[in-house]
């Protein structure tokens, strides 16, 4: 159960743009990241059209152009992708209308339509306070409030429970209206209720669900209608009901129905008993009922002016709309006196996360340096940062145990050559096999350490060891996200082992550039016990885990290699979805020790950390998290990149296609760091293989398209119709640009354009 504490409402107090004025009995519906809000009352009717952008925290209003209806209040407002439908509620009071309007919004254009009456029966009369849902190409109307008085002035209730289908053509007008034969009871007459579709996990059919609303008397039941079947029902959830009320919301987020609000009868919520409802107050109660389990769970009580200035005040007619999984409220009236000109309207715009935010695209690379990577990931809405992480670990093993290396006599001479990899061990996990004696014969052992790495292996090894450390001369990398082998050319230190000391003779020698260490022992036997990843030498630089080794057998056999529980270190929190990594941060001792499985989510602050430069030649991985109110939510796949190489060109830049009848235009400009004269460029593109995608789906073939001086080439429609399209995040055809001088080549540039249905876009960039 979701306790009071746990809610993380936020008022929204910086904003821009033209404020609608506070009302009640206005409506309001969702496009993508836009607050649409139309009508209301207080003092007079409002006729305006207000937007609120969720991701600029800006308001506007648009200029709306067509058949533009008059302002309403009560009314049913719906939305269908791009397109708003309109219907019935109050024009002025007393009169109350059936019209029904559409707008447009990628255009901004009202249209008043006129659908067909139904076969059998007359069309919905003039109403407000009418439930208007819409499924499929159907909107459902339910209930409501007329006025049997031909005047105006003199205003006879009548409370509605008839029940309509408006059919809709695809993108834009209607069919008509349609009355539908349903089964079972009809939920007893009423206004000011709410309705909302949901499809259940466990039939995954439509249920329409209706809860609420008055009829002289507030109301607190709970409806389902079978939309296939036609069938009204009466389900009973468990949990503690919310108590009756009419003009709250509810709002589906996921599988949950979020009610929030209204006004209840004024003795249940000073629980006195009392046989009539002619008293009633504002509610700020906030509650969901889960619509797959069928039970209410409370989140905030009715009383709660000890929390008055942490979440929304008291309130009923204000509007609420979901976007992604943060709930919006706006306005509504926060009392009422039995008298029109006695209410108080709130102005204030608050909203809600109800569960952590999904986990974003995989981090792209757009440009790598010596020293940096400029990445970024695609946006995750309503969101109000994104936690970015760097790991330098490598994988770790799982050796098969059916499969273990044959001992053999005597090493092959030949056996060091064209070794298989077996499995990956730290070098701390490479120490507990020394001093336990248990390093299979013929393996071959390769430590990695980055920059900075001391190595201390004193202790007891097998007497046959012979110790390699190899320090690379030079590496390269084309792409920054495919891990290379290491370079032939490299500096050797070899020493043997002597038996006196029990280790290595250069034990503790420091190595500012990465480097291997090669150890070959005769020892038959073989653990997979071990131990823990951590560095040897508590006075290193970079952080413990990042130590790691290679084991090599010279027998032909299968392994499998998994990844074990990385390190992960923080490169920030950012409000935007790219940045320029340079530096990181090193975790203190508390954090260092922690798991992956115990792995905290609460947002971190390391304002009191030190940080870590990035080191030339190096492979990081980097994974993104998106932060909302609830906290961290999970984090993205994990995307490796290796910084560049001294000496050698950076990466092309400012690329730009243009597309042609017969062909695009690719143009980019030179390295910012060429490192001497470019003697050419390179391009690549991603192409369509044979291999499934499920045998490799992250590896892209690439075939070159272009090589020469000039800055740009053109790729023909017969080259572009052998290319893959990636469909990791947006659908796109991917690029690879890298320049080389006389070092040799750089790492490249990749590009990704994107393709979508939009036949006359001329011009894409990349988002790599």
């Amino acid at each position: 159960m979701a306790a009071l504490s746990l809610l993380n409402w936020r008022r929204v107090l910086s904003f821009s743009g033209p404020v609608p004025r506070s009302r009640h009995g206005h409506r309001a519906v969702a496009i993508r990241e836009l607050m649409i809000i139309f009508g209301g009352g207080n003092e007079g009717i409002a006729d305006e059209l207000h937007v609120y952008n969720t991701a600029t925290n800006q308001w506007f209003l648009p200029a709306v152009r067509g058949d533009i209806p008059p302002g309403c209040a009560a009314h049913g407002f719906v939305c269908d992708g791009t397109r708003i439908l309109v219907f019935g509620g109050m024009v002025e009071y007393g009169r109350y209308n059936n019209e029904l309007y559409e707008l447009q919004a990628s255009r901004w254009l009202w249209k008043k339509l006129k659908p067909r009456p139904p076969s059998t029966g007359s069309p919905p009369c003039p109403r407000l306070g009418h439930s208007f849902t819409f499924h499929g190409n159907k909107c459902y109307l339910f209930g409501g409030l007329a006025n049997e008085s031909e005047d105006s002035n003199n205003n006879v209730p009548r409370y509605l429970n008839d029940f309509y289908e408006l059919e809709l053509r695809p993108g834009s007008g209607v069919v008509g209206w349609n009355i539908p034969a349903t089964k079972g009871p009809l939920p007893s007459p009423r206004e000011s209720h709410t309705s909302v579709v949901y499809c259940r996990k466990d039939s995954g059919k439509p249920k329409l669900y209706i809860f609420g609303g008055m009829c002289g008397c507030r109301l607190g039941d709970f409806w389902e209608l079978d939309i296939e079947s036609m069938s009204w029902s009466r389900p009973e959830p468990e949990g503690i009901s919310p108590l009756p009320r009419s003009l709250h919301t509810a709002n589906v987020i996921g599988n949950k129905m979020y009610v929030l609000g209204g006004w209840i009868p004024q003795a249940l919520a000073s629980m006195e008993s009392s046989a009539h409802d002619n008293e009633w107050k504002c509610t700020g109660s906030f509650s969901y009922l889960n619509l797959d389990t069928m039970e209410w769970i409370s989140l905030s009580p009715e009383s709660q002016d000890d929390k008055k200035n942490s979440m929304p005040r008291p309130r009923a007619g204000h509007c609420a709309v979901a976007i992604g999984t943060r709930l919006y409220i706006w306005s509504g009236r926060d009392g009422y006196r039995k008298a029109w000109n006695s209410q108080v309207c709130c102005k204030d715009l608050w909203y809600l996360d109800t569960e952590k935010p999904p986990a974003p695209s995989q981090v792209q690379l757009v440009r790598a340096t010596t020293h940096a990577f400029h990445v970024k990931w695609e946006e995750v809405p309503t969101v109000e940062g994104y936690l970015l992480q760097l790991s330098l670990d490598l994988p770790s093993p799982t050796l098969p145990a059916a499969q273990t290396p044959v001992a053999s006599e005597k090493p092959s001479p030949s056996s060091q050559e064209n070794v298989t990899p077996v499995a990956l061990l730290s070098a701390k996990q490479l120490q507990s096999l020394q001093e336990s004696g248990v390093l299979t014969q013929n393996m071959h052992v390769n430590v990695f350490l980055p920059p900075g790495i001391r190595l201390d292996l004193q202790g007891q090894t097998n007497s046959n060891a012979v110790h390699t450390v190899q320090v690379p001369a030079s590496t390269n990398s084309l792409i920054q996200n495919t891990t290379e082998t290491q370079p032939s050319d490299m500096k050797v230190i070899t020493a043997e082992k002597q038996s006196d000391m029990g280790g290595f003779s250069e034990s503790n020698a420091v190595f500012h550039s990465p480097s291997v260490f090669h150890l070959k022992t005769l020892d038959p036997k073989i653990s997979t016990n071990l131990g823990e990843l951590h560095d040897l030498n508590p006075q290193t630089v970079i952080p413990e885990a990042s130590a790691s080794c290679t084991v090599h057998s010279t027998q032909a056999m299968q392994s499998t290699v998994t990844k074990t529980d990385s390190q992960w270190y923080d490169v920030g929190i950012f409000q935007d979805n790219n940045t320029v990594v340079t530096q990181f941060y090193l975790l203190p001792e508390e954090r260092h020790n922690l798991s992956n499985k115990e792995e905290n989510t609460d947002i971190p602050d390391n304002s009191l950390l030190m940080k870590q430069d990035l080191m030339p030649g190096s492979v990081y991985r980097f994974r993104v998290a998106a932060i909302n109110g609830c906290g961290v939510g999970p984090f993205s796949k994990v995307s490796e990149f290796k910084t560049c190489i001294p000496g050698f060109p950076g990466a092309p830049s400012a690329v730009k296609i243009i597309k042609n009848l017969d062909s695009i235009r690719l143009s980019w400009e030179p390295p910012s760091s060429p490192s001497g004269i470019i003697l050419e460029y390179s391009v690549y593109l991603a192409i369509r293989t044979t291999q499934l995608p499920e045998e490799n789906p992250n590896q892209l073939t690439f075939m070159k398209i272009y090589c020469g001086l000039r800055t740009f080439c053109t790729v023909s429609t017969a080259q572009l119709a052998s290319a893959y399209v990636d469909c990791t995040s947006k659908p796109a055809v991917v690029f690879r640009i890298s320049a080389k001088n006389e070092k040799g080549y750089g790492p490249a540039t990749q590009v990704r354009w994107l393709q979508d249905s939009n036949k006359n876009r001329k011009e894409g960039k990349h988002t790599e």
